[in-house]
């Protein structure tokens, strides 16, 4: 900063109000301090402003689990946001428990950030933590700041499958614990018609009976006359997908599968995979304005309600989704048993 203002033949201050955009400083003078400050590369020293204004410019961000695909996704969608703010990102992995999310809102407070991000662990919640928090999880979930509108995705994928003539769609979830997968189920089951009827099955308690990595018994659906499997992400239609195909059942001849949350391979397997897409960007958007916006009024010295912030007036909680047809869809035919043991139209 004294480089430019020795250049400029101005003052330190002057320098600083022109590049924070305050005091009193021409247009003119302005438009040359930023010009030559970006002809030097200069960049703001964030120990300085956090000296300055008392604020680290720093968020903190908790996934439930960052070796799941979809959660890089989301970091990178939050840090993106974020950084438009003037904000920096320090993230954490609660690892998909309960006292682990605990702990880890604690160290990221340790460390002064200004505000929290929190993805949260399945079924629970944020009490309180003496710093603003953004929670995105469902619009069922009590607190939450914004996420995608899970039923809705849940109601497109059902309106899809039912479309394609499919009236016995297995619907296969994770856990029954959480409030993201008992949304998007509900959507699916509001949507059933025409005499079309599911069933649920859980993988974790499926494995819990039979062991991790089993077998789901999809061949056995089939031949119960399922011709669909509606999975709640895209790493269970996966798991769908291997054992239909292992099976050697068709898809999507014999047997439609679809996902949540188009990761990044599921245009890529075969057959791509049919899923529904958050807007992650609009929903980090929100996230992080709602976020910034409190921290800015607690900074002013206004009363900030406990508890998670709400997502800003011109924003509505809940992001529509939408639905992504590729390969792994296909209108219901009637399946014969072959001589081979494997299946065909």
């Amino acid at each position: 900063m004294s480089l430019i203002a020795a250049r400029l033949d101005v003052s330190v201050a002057t320098v600083s109000n022109a590049l924070a955009g305050k005091g009193r400083v021409s247009p003119d003078l302005a438009a040359r301090i930023r010009a030559m400050a970006n002809d030097l590369c200069y960049v703001p020293g964030m120990a300085g402003r956090a000296l300055r204004t008392g604020r680290s410019y720093v968020l903190g961000l908790v996934l439930p689990d960052i070796a799941n695909p979809l959660f890089p996704q989301i970091a990178q969608a939050i840090e993106s946001s974020a950084a438009e703010a003037g904000y920096g990102v320090l993230i954490a992995d609660s690892r998909n428990n309960v006292s682990t999310q605990t702990e880890v809102i604690g160290r990221l407070l340790e460390r002064g950030v200004d505000g929290v991000v929190i993805v949260l662990r399945r079924g629970t919640r944020v009490a309180d933590v003496g710093t603003p928090v953004a929670v995105i999880d469902s619009p069922s979930t009590p607190g939450n700041t914004v996420s995608a509108d899970h039923w809705q995705g849940g109601q497109l994928v059902m309106d899809h499958l039912i479309g394609l003539g499919h009236r016995k769609i297995l619907i296969i979830g994770n856990n029954p614990d959480s409030i993201v997968q008992n949304d998007r189920i509900g959507g699916m089951k509001s949507r059933l018609s025409n005499g079309a009827e599911s069933e649920v099955i859980w993988v974790e308690k499926v494995e819990a009976r039979h062991g991790p990595g089993c077998p789901l018994g999809l061949a056995d659906y089939f031949r119960a006359g399922f011709t669909a499997c509606s999975a709640v992400s895209d790493l269970a239609a996966l798991r769908a997908l291997t054992e239909i195909l292992g099976a050697g059942i068709s898809v999507p001849e014999n047997m439609s599968v679809t996902g949540f949350d188009d990761l990044v391979w599921s245009p890529v397997v075969r057959p791509s995979l049919t899923t529904v897409r958050m807007d992650l960007a609009t929903i980090a958007k929100i996230a992080v304005e709602a976020l910034t916006l409190a921290i800015e009024r607690r900074a002013a010295g206004d009363d900030v309600p406990k508890g998670p912030v709400k997502a800003p007036p011109h924003h509505k909680e809940s992001v529509p989704m939408s639905l992504v047809i590729r390969q792994s869809s296909a209108r219901a035919m009637t399946t014969q048993r072959t001589d081979n043991g494997g299946y065909s139209r």
